[in-house]
C-alpha cells in the first residue's frame, strides 16, 4: 500500500503514461477543499514546532537554559526552511532514483505558480512537507539540551536534513525503494520519528552526559510550560496525521480519530504506570504518555480503525515507558528529554504494528492487492532496519566530524553558567 503522501506522484506518472502526444490533456486543477485543508494542516504542523515543541522542551530543562532550547527550535525552523527550498524538497520528491531524488526542482525552478501535485497546488504541498522537515531535526534538540554549542546545533541540523532526512523521505514518500515495496508510513513513523530518535540517541552518546546524570539532575523547572507545549503538539498532530491524507476525505477523518484515541489512551496508561510505581501520577508523565501515543500512531494513523488507535496508544505507553528506563539506566546514555525512548521507539513500534492493525477485521484499510499481513510485516521490518541503520551510522559520522572540527560540547564554565547567558546573552527570567 502506498502512503498517501506519495499518491500525487503516482497519479502524475500514470497520467503521463496514458496520455500520448496526440491526446493533450488540460492542466489539472487543484481541488479547493483539499487545498484549504492542507493549508490549515500546514499551519498546524508548524505550530507543533513553534511554539509547541519549544515550550514542551523548555519546561523540562533548568531555568538557566530555557532560552537556549527555544533558540534551537527557532533557528532550526529558519535554517531548514531555506534548505528545503535550496535542494531539500527536490532531493526528497523529484526524480526516479530509488535512493535519492535529483535537483530538478532546486529553488522550485520550473515549478509554475499553477503547478499541481495531486489535487493541491505544488506550493502548498511544498510548504506542508517543509513543516515536516522542520520538526524532525527539532525533535533531536531534546537529546542534547543544556550542554551543546549553538554552532554545532546549526551544523549538525543542516547536514542531517540533507544526508539523513531527505534520502529517507525519498525512500518512503518520494518514489524510492521503500515506496516501491509498499511500506506503510502514513505520516512519519520512519521518516520523522525513527530518523530523529535514532540520531538523537547517537548524538547524546557522542556528546556525553550532563553533570550529575542520571540521579543528581534538577527536576523540570516548569511542568506547566511543558503541559502547554504538549497541548499544542496534540492539536498540531491533527494536521500532522490527518493532513497526510492530502485531501479532505474519509482517510483524513480516520487518521484524525485514530490519532486522538491513541493520545488519550497513552496518557492514561502512562499515568496508571506512574500511579502503581510511585503512588501518584505526574503532569510531566501524563503529557509524556500523550506524546508517546501520538508518535506511535503516526505511521499507522490512516491505515487503522479506532480500535487500532486505542491499541497503539496503550502499546506505545507501555513500551516507551520501559524504553526511558532502559536508555538512562541500562545504556547509561543521557538522552535528556527521551527523544529516542518516546519518538524513536514509538515510531518504530507503530510502524511494525501497522502491518497487523491495518487488517479490515480491526477496522483497518487493508493491504495492497496481493499483499498478505505476513508480507506487509516483512516489508515494515525491512523499512525499520534500513532507516535505523542509515540514521545511526550517518548521525555518528556527522557528530564525529563536527566534534573534531568545531566541537560539540560547550565549555564547562558555560554549562555551569547556563547556555542562555553564555551562548545568547539573555535570560528567560529576571533574577
Amino acid at each position: 500500500m502506498y502512503g498517501r503522501k506519495s499518491l500525487w506522484r503516482v497519479g502524475a506518472l500514470a497520467t503521463t503514461a496514458l496520455a500520448g502526444p496526440a491526446l493533450a490533456q488540460p492542466a489539472p486543477a487543484a481541488d479547493p477543499a483539499a487545498t484549504a485543508w492542507l493549508l490549515t494542516a500546514t499551519a498546524l504542523v508548524l505550530l507543533m514546532t513553534l511554539p509547541g515543541l519549544a515550550l514542551f522542551y523548555a519546561g523540562l530543562v533548568r531555568s538557566k537554559n530555557v532560552l537556549s532550547v527555544m533558540m534551537h527550535c527557532v533557528a532550526i525552523a529558519c535554517l531548514v526552511s531555506l534548505l528545503w527550498l535550496f535542494g531539500g524538497y527536490s532531493l526528497s520528491f523529484a526524480g526516479d532514483h530509488p535512493l535519492i531524488g535529483d535537483l530538478s526542482k532546486f529553488a522550485l525552478w520550473g515549478v509554475g505558480r499553477d503547478a499541481v501535485s495531486g489535487v493541491v497546488p505544488e506550493s502548498v504541498f511544498f510548504m506542508f512537507q517543509m513543516t515536516f522537515a522542520i520538526i524532525t531535526p527539532a525533535l533531536i534538540v531534546g537529546a542534547f539540551v543544556e550542554r551543546i554549542r549553538f554552532r554545532a546545533v546549526l551544523a549538525f541540523s543542516a547536514l542531517w536534513v540533507v544526508v539523513v532526512y531527505a534520502p529517507v523521505c525519498h525512500w518512503v514518500w518520494g518514489g524510492g525503494w521503500l515506496m516501491d515495496r509498499h511500506v506503510m508510513d502514513y505520516a512519519g513513523g520512519l521518516v520523522v520519528h525513527a530518523t530523529a530518535g535514532v540520531s538523537a540517541l547517537v548524538l547524546a552518546w557522542r556528546l556525553g552526559p550532563r553533570d550529575g546524570f542520571p540521579r543528581d539532575l534538577s527536576p523540570p523547572h516548569n511542568p506547566g510550560m511543558t503541559m502547554m507545549g504538549a497541548a499544542m503538539l496534540w492539536v498540531g498532530w491533527y494536521g500532522f496525521n490527518a493532513g497526510s491524507a492530502l485531501a479532505a476525505d474519509a482517510s483524513a477523518g480516520a487518521a484524525l480519530m485514530a490519532t486522538h484515541l491513541s493520545a488519550a489512551t497513552a496518557g492514561l496508561v502512562w499515568s496508571v504506570i506512574e500511579w502503581r510505581r510511585f503512588g501518584r501520577a505526574s503532569m510531566v508523565g501524563l503529557v509524556t504518555g500523550v506524546v508517546a501515543g501520538l508518535a506511535t500512531v503516526t505511521p499507522a494513523s490512516g491505515f487503522v480503525g479506532p480500535l487500532g488507535g486505542v491499541i497503539l496508544g496503550a502499546a506505545g505507553s507501555l513500551v516507551c515507558y520501559q524504553a526511558v528506563d532502559f536508555v538512562k539506566h541500562r545504556l547509561k546514555i543521557d538522552d535528556s528529554l527521551d527523544v529516542f525512548a518516546v519518538h524513536g521507539v514509538g515510531g518504530i513500534l507503530g510502524t511494525l504494528l501497522a502491518a497487523v492493525l491495518a487488517t479490515p477485521l480491526l477496522g483497518g484499510a487493508g493491504y495492497a492487492e496481493g499483499v498478505t499481513m505476513a508480507d506487509q510485516a516483512l516489508t515494515q521490518l525491512i523499512g525499520v532496519a534500513a532507516v535505523v541503520a542509515w540514521s545511526g551510522v550517518v548521525a555518528f559520522i556527522l557528530a564525529t566530524v563536527i566534534q573534531r572540527t568545531m566541537g560539540l560540547r560547550a565549555r564547562d564554565e558555560h554549562i555551569e553558567e547556563g547556555l542562555d547567558m553564555a551562548a545568547h546573552g539573555e535570560r528567560a527570567y529576571t533574577p
